[in-house]
């Protein structure tokens, strides 16, 4: 069952593939991320960026493309919500985002009790306080093309993610004051 809602404003339609470079984020498959003028290094997935055709389940990889920015989900006992553009939703102890890709609410949020494979988004550590919802593989969800893809918190070391692109908490902040409805964010492959 999808609870996650949104606090400020519903999702918008999806921006037009025209949007103006400057509201591109820019991943590259170095690990640096360009957003807004200002380039930022960012932890990747031990699978780096593959082809959308080549993006399975698992791999530990982000699908080459260019997507949408859905919504932003925070740790409401961690932060307070930062100023973005992007509808904002706070988490709580019971969300969860479907992984399991023959379950009908695959690559969605879910709540807990969930008898299928999931991923928690009230996690013990830091990676999401902040969690940016991209549109991959979510238009409808296809089974076994990749879930929970999210742009979030990087580790201290910048260890790899399990397909997420992630960057320091106070640059996610920076990045997100300048995200609205019309960003995109590109995975560019080597």
């Amino acid at each position: 069952m999808n609870t996650i809602k949104p606090i400020c404003r519903p999702r918008k339609k999806d921006p037009a593939i025209t949007s103006n470079t400057r509201d591109i984020i820019v991943v590259d498959a170095q690990g640096f991320l360009t957003a807004f003028g200002k380039t930022y290094r960012c932890a990747l997935g031990p699978g780096g960026i593959v082809s959308s055709e080549e993006k399975r389940e698992g791999d530990g990889a982000a699908p080459a493309g260019l997507y949408p920015l859905r919504r932003l989900l925070f740790r409401p006992d961690k932060l307070d919500a930062p100023e973005t553009g992007l509808p904002t939703t706070p988490l709580n102890p019971s969300d969860l985002w479907c992984d399991a890709p023959d379950h009908p609410s695959y690559n969605q949020p879910v709540t807990a009790p969930f008898n299928a494979s999931h991923e928690k988004l009230w996690r013990e550590d830091e990676l999401y306080n902040l969690v940016v919802v991209l549109g991959i593989n979510d238009s409808p969800p296809v089974a076994g093309k990749g879930s929970a893809i999210f742009f979030h918190v990087a580790r201290p070391d910048y260890s790899p993610t399990e397909g997420c692109v992630a960057v320091a908490q106070s640059d996610l902040i920076e990045i997100l004051k300048q995200c609205g409805p019309q960003t995109l964010i590109e995975f560019q492959q080597a």
